[in-house]
Formats: structure tokens, C-alpha cells, sequence
């Protein structure tokens, strides 16, 4: 009863008609920004930073959370008509959005988008709402053991995403924790695959490789078939979803948000890695075993959208229960608090009320409004499917370079960003996935640093990994999770090898 009071009083701060206004014009903006590559939420909420100083602590931190998820919930929309992701939590939306674009599709894709991510960030509030000073006791127990076991976990998703060739699926992935560790060794100052660039010593931003892995790669790929029929649909579907497609995705969409929101929750985890693990969960439950994944499957882009939104809810359970950001994007909405003199914590609830609940309840609002923005937005949004290709490709590439340069304004990364285009291309045309060097590349740094930590912490003993019981049982998962895929790979190999050698075994006879 005590969370019910607690929002209608949110709703009396959210519903007052400024904030109101400032919950529009937040999830607008963060709309417009999420959809251009290069951007996404970081690059909005800094910009609308100075704005917030002006105002009251809670319009402003209701305008900047607006500008938060609703930078994620317009991410899909390049992921799915340009193959060229918005933001990285919509990386895995472009698997099966794009081909579904290709085949026509791209209103019906963008609309179960809408509603996925309507529905994900819908139960990623109920759950702040109601969960949220429990969960953030389980924040807490997670330290560096219990993230290494669950970044492992998350890797194995590389199975998932590998489709008919293991092998080359685990190549790909290899490559992508390779890229990831290029750079200055944070613990020893070594270089690292740098061969000796000062603009490789800080690494290599996740956003170049991923538009060029997908976007320019997707160009070269248009560029080599001219003249050709590529697939490219001229005609645009209804955007309608028939009574049984509802029914398909609501499975996807219900798991996806719980897993989104609890990933969310766990600091530094974030939208990506929940989108990816949601994707990977929706493939192996299918009962084809997922070969419809990657050509074109509404529930591909219904789980990682409900996962990604729910996800950036959950990311405000660590944030304003125990002042520790959950991504990020909360880490910058940690410095505007700050400056606001506002600090989360435990006793947030307690000492400003209003703060909590009203941004709550600005959430509830701010859904249903993205929602209503959206959905009659879809038809103008998927007419750039029938721009000429003379047309699009150029612009795919400026908002592949804009993207890239404004992020670092380096022309080195410019020179990285085609060299990704190039590898995207090559990989495609010799069938290596692109998804799990994406993954490889999120997780990989993220992993050394949670096992380094996990190593100091108990001087070197390799044991903290087991002995821990969170970590010991997420190590059990994962490795269920790859024996699994690898004994119905075997299985189906021997059986080839059986049939193939009946007919020898006959004319012998």
C-alpha cells in the first residue's frame, strides 16, 4: 500500500502541466537522437544538462530520464530500416529487423518494436516501483567474481548467434574480445595490439566497429550488387499485427522484460548485454531452434526491444537506492543530481519523496506518450525504404561518418571505421556472423576487468570463482549452456555420419 500512495502522489508531481511538458519534451528529443547513429542517450542527457541547471530539481530530473529512455526506445528505427544501430542496446534488433525491412516488412518491424519496448519499459517501472529496495540488496551482493561469472554467461550467447557454423561463429567471437583489448593495460600500462598508434592507446570505441560491422558493411554489400535485385523491398506492409503474430511476440516480450529489468539492475551490466542475453533466450527456446532468427523473425526484434527498454529502467534501481550508477547514462544523471543537490541513496524515499515517486509516475506517462508518438510516425519513418539507392547509400554514409567524427573528431577513426566496413564485408561474403564479434567486444573488457579485480581481491586463487555461491552458479549455467548446443551439434554429425554409411554398408551386403 505504501508503494500505491507513493505514486498517486507521483503522479500529483508528474501530472502538474509543466513537468508534463517537460516529460514531452524529453522523450521527444530523446527520440530524434536515439534514431542518429553516433549519438544515443549520453550525447542527449549532456547536452541537456545546462538546460537542467536552470530548472527544479525534479522537472529536471524528469526532463533527462524522459531524454533516457526515450534515446533507447528510438534506437530501433535505424537498427531496422538502415541496418546502422542508433544506440548499442539496439544492436541485436538490427538481426531481424533489417532482413524484415528488406522483405517489405519495415512498418510491421518498427511497430512490434514500439509496442516491445512500450511493454519493456512499462514492466521495468512496475518493478522499480515494487522491487526496488530489495533489488538493491541483491545489487550489492554482486561483486568482481559474480560479474566475471555472468559476463562468461553472457558469452555464451556466442552459440546462439553463430547459426549453421559453430566454428566460425566462435572465430568471430574471438575477434570481437581481441578487439576489446586493444589499448593501454589499465593495470600494468602495457600496450596492447596498439602497434605503436597514440589513438589506439585508449582503445577502440564500441560505435565504430559496430557501424562499420553493419552499416558500411551493408553498403559494400549494396555497391557490389548493382544492378542486381538485392532484395530490397519497394512496397511497404501494414503495420497491423495480426491476432497471432500478438500471441507470438507476447512470450518474447514478457520474458524479455523481466531478464531486461534484472540485468538492468546490476551495475554496469546495462541495455546491450540485456538485449543480447534476450535474443540469445528467445533462440534457444524456439522450437525450430531458431533457424528463423536472423532472416526476418518478429519475436528477433521483440525480445531485445522489450530487454533494452526494460533494462534502462532497472538501471535507476542501483541509481537512487544506493547512489551507485547502473550504466553509463546513470552515471551522468549521478553528476546532474549532484549538481542539483540531490543525493540518491538509501534515504531518498524518505528525504525527497517527491523526487522517487515523481519520476516514477513521469515514466508511466512518458511510455504511453512514446508510444502515441511513435505509432503514427511509423509510416513516414519507413518510406526512407524507398529513397533510391543512389540516394540512401550516401546517407547512410554521412550518418556513418557524422556519427564517428563528432564522437572523437578524429580522422583516424574515420580510417578504423572503413577498415570495420571492409572486415563487415568480408565477413559476410565468407559467412562469418557478425553478432558474436559484437558480443566478444562488449563483454570482453568487461570480463578482464571483473576477473583482475576478482584475482586481487583473493590473492591470485582462481577457487573465488566456485566458492562464491552466486558465481559458482552462474559458471554452472553457462556451462549448460555451451554443452548443451555442442551435444546436439555432435548428435546430429554422427547421425549423418550413420546415414551416410548405411548405403555402403547395403552394397557390401
Amino acid at each position: 500500500m505504501d508503494a500505491l500512495n507513493g505514486l498517486f502522489d507521483g503522479f500529483g508531481v508528474a501530472l502538474t502541466p509543466a513537468n508534463l511538458l517537460y516529460v514531452f519534451l524529453g522523450v521527444l528529443m530523446g527520440t530524434v537522437i536515439g534514431m542518429l547513429p553516433g549519438l544515443g542517450p549520453i550525447s542527449a542527457i549532456s547536452l541537456m544538462i545546462p538546460v537542467a541547471f536552470t530548472m527544479d530539481p525534479v522537472s529536471a530530473i524528469i526532463l533527462l530520464s524522459g531524454v533516457y529512455y526515450g534515446a533507447i526506445f528510438g534506437g530501433s528505427t535505424s537498427s531496422i530500416l538502415l541496418n546502422a544501430p542508433g544506440v548499442a542496446g539496439t544492436v541485436a534488433t538490427s538481426f531481424d529487423g533489417y532482413p524484415l525491412a528488406k522483405q517489405g516488412k519495415a512498418g510491421k518491424a518498427l511497430a512490434v518494436a514500439a509496442y516491445a519496448s512500450f511493454a519493456g519499459g512499462t514492466i521495468g517501472v512496475i518493478g522499480l516501483m515494487v522491487v526496488a529496495p530489495s533489488l538493491s540488496a541483491l545489487a550489492t551482493s554482486f561483486g568482481p567474481a559474480e560479474y566475471f561469472s555472468l559476463m562468461l554467461l553472457g558469452l555464451t550467447a556466442v552459440v546462439s548467434l553463430s547459426g549453421n557454423n559453430l566454428v566460425k561463429g566462435l572465430i568471430s567471437g574471438t575477434v570481437g574480445v581481441m578487439i576489446a583489448l586493444v589499448g593501454i593495460d589499465s593495470q600494468t600500462s602495457t600496450q596492447r595490439f596498439t602497434f605503436g598508434r597514440i589513438e589506439l592507446f585508449q582503445g577502440i570505441e564500441f560505435l565504430i566497429v559496430a557501424l562499420g560491422v553493419f552499416a558500411l558493411a551493408e553498403v559494400f554489400v549494396m555497391l557490389m550488387n548493382r544492378g542486381k535485385d538485392t532484395g530490397r523491398a519497394s512496397t511497404i506492409t501494414s503495420l497491423r499485427l495480426t491476432r497471432s503474430e500478438a500471441k507470438e511476440i507476447s512470450g518474447p516480450v514478457g520474458r524479455g522484460s523481466v531478464l531486461g529489468f534484472f540485468v538492468g539492475v546490476l551495475p554496469g551490466a546495462g541495455a546491450t548485454i540485456a538485449s543480447f542475453l534476450s535474443y540469445a533466450f528467445e533462440k534457444r527456446l524456439a522450437k525450430d531452434g531458431g533457424k528463423a532468427f536472423g532472416k526476418g523473425s518478429i519475436k528477433g526484434v521483440a525480445a531485445p526491444e522489450s530487454a533494452n527498454n526494460a533494462a534502462c529502467t532497472g538501471s535507476f534501481v542501483p541509481l537512487m537506492t544506493l547512489g551507485v550508477p547502473g550504466s553509463g547514462t546513470t552515471a551522468v544523471l549521478l553528476g546532474a543530481l549532484l549538481v542539483l543537490g540531490v543525493q540518491p541513496g538509501p534515504l531518498l524515499m524518505d528525504e525527497n519523496p517527491d523526487m522517487f515517486w515523481g519520476v516514477i509516475a513521469s515514466m508511466y506517462i512518458g511510455n504511453v506518450v512514446l508510444l502515441i508518438l511513435n505509432l503514427p510516425l511509423i509510416p513516414l519513418f519507413a518510406k526512407i525504404l524507398k529513397t533510391p539507392q543512389m540516394l540512401l547509400l550516401p546517407l547512410v554514409v554521412v550518418f556513418c561518418v557524422v556519427g564517428v567524427y563528432g564522437q572523437s573528431f578524429s580522422t583516424f577513426d574515420l580510417w578504423l571505421l572503413v577498415a570495420f566496413g571492409v572486415l563487415g564485408f568480408l565477413m559476410r561474403a565468407n559467412d562469418f556472423p557478425a553478432a558474436p564479434l559484437i558480443l566478444g567486444l562488449i563483454l570482453g573488457g568487461l570480463m578482464e576487468k571483473s576477473m583482475r579485480q576478482a584475482l586481487l581481491i583473493s590473492d591470485g586463487s582462481f577457487s573465488t570463482f566456485v566458492t562464491k555461491p552466486i558465481s559458482a552458479g552462474l559458471l554452472a549455467v553457462a556451462v549448460l549452456s555451451m554443452t548443451t548446443p555442442l551435444l546436439g551439434v555432435w548428435r546430429q554429425r554422427r547421425r549423418q555420419r550413420q546415414v551416410a554409411a548405411a548405403p555402403e554398408e547395403r552394397v557390401d551386403a
